[in-house]
């Protein structure tokens, strides 16, 4: 009863048209080139560039925290060869001094001798004074009043500039001969 309904053929069913189905030669043409055409739609064009580009973001980022990374371990591997070089140095140059040589110091040594010259040489300066050489102060007088009288034309100056030099030139004599 029934059987013969409820069953099903295990076959395909095809159906047949009686009637033709065309298309139109403008829709085969852009099927065919579409199929036929590697380049991709705009849509799918501006999704790759948007991926690409977050991609190329990434990377560059990636690049730059490992540049820093690098960079922040050489700093800190050049400090610590400095300071190992600086205690080497100190080291030796106790050894030296208990031996009488000359001795090697830390920076911070070396600026404090720095700062011990810079001031010797203030009190030097301080003490030099041109008033103990009449010549040369005389001349250095003129010439400046020369400039300060010709100041669009300070070739006129040319003796004055002369005498000048010869003053210095005679101070030095003098300063070398007394030094030796």
């Amino acid at each position: 009863m029934g059987v013969s309904q409820s069953k099903s053929n295990s076959g395909e069913i095809v159906f047949r048209s009686e009637t033709p189905v065309q298309f139109s030669p403008d829709v085969v043409e852009q099927l065919s080139e579409r199929q036929a055409s590697t380049i991709p739609t705009p849509e799918r064009q501006s999704t790759l560039d948007e991926h690409i580009r977050t991609r190329i973001q990434d990377e560059v980022k990636q690049l730059r925290k490992a540049e820093e990374e690098v960079q922040e371990e050489i700093r800190v591997a050049l400090e610590k060869e400095n300071l190992d070089r600086e205690k080497a140095m100190a080291g030796q140059a106790s050894e030296e001094g208990r031996a009488g040589a000359g001795s090697v110091k830390s920076s911070a040594a070396l600026l404090g001798d720095l700062e011990e010259i810079r001031s010797k040489i203030d009190r030097f300066q301080i003490r030099k004074n041109l008033a103990s050489y009449p010549g040369l102060k005389a001349s250095q007088d003129a010439l400046v009043s020369c400039y300060k009288s010709h100041a669009t034309s300070s070739l006129d100056c040319w003796m004055e500039v002369v005498n000048f030099k010869n003053s210095v030139a005679q101070l030095e004599k003098v300063r070398v001969i007394g030094q030796n």
